[in-house]
């Protein structure tokens, strides 16, 4: 009886096109349970949920140190040991500095550099609403005018506090 519950059995049947085919079921034996066995023993032993995000900080933390260890190596390794007061130099753009390196900007400057950051990355956000805008709904215009009526305050205090005048 187990033999033929275990044997593959071939079974004649007809195809679609009404040629005869073979075809080959594979029947597996069911799991039989002694008496104080359990079907756990044959399941893979559950894992840790935590064991996965280990294993990915572990690798991102290694893709991000072994370049490191390597440049270092072969900088150890290759590099010219010549120190000399030449060589630890402090320069720029192949000249010594003179004076002193802490020179103090008006904060006019800065602000007439964040001004033309906020136009700028107005521009990027207007190019693409201005190519789709006949195939917008009504709230991606009301979206776009709040955006709009937004700059436009932040130009406005500007002007008012004197900003965009040049002294």
């Amino acid at each position: 009886k187990l033999r033929n519950e275990n044997a593959c059995k071939v079974q004649r049947g007809r195809a679609h096109s009404g040629t005869s085919a073979a075809f080959l079921t594979v029947r597996k034996p069911a799991a039989t349970v002694q008496h104080g066995q359990s079907l756990k023993k044959n399941m893979p032993a559950e894992t840790s949920p935590y064991l996965l995000i280990t294993f990915l900080f572990l690798g991102a933390t290694a893709f991000a140190l072994v370049p490191l260890a390597l440049a270092w190596l072969w900088a150890w390794k290759f590099s010219p040991r010549k120190p000399g007061p030449d060589k630890n130099a402090i320069y720029e753009c192949g000249l010594e500095s003179k004076g002193d390196a802490w020179v103090q900007f008006k904060s006019e400057y800065y602000l007439y550099a964040i001004i033309f950051l906020v136009f700028d990355v107005e521009t990027i956000f207007l190019l693409p609403f201005a190519v789709s805008f006949s195939g917008l709904p009504a709230g991606a215009l009301s979206a776009m005018v709040v955006f709009l009526l937004l700059l436009v305050e932040g130009l406005a205090w500007a002007w008012q506090k004197g900003v965009l005048t040049w002294k």
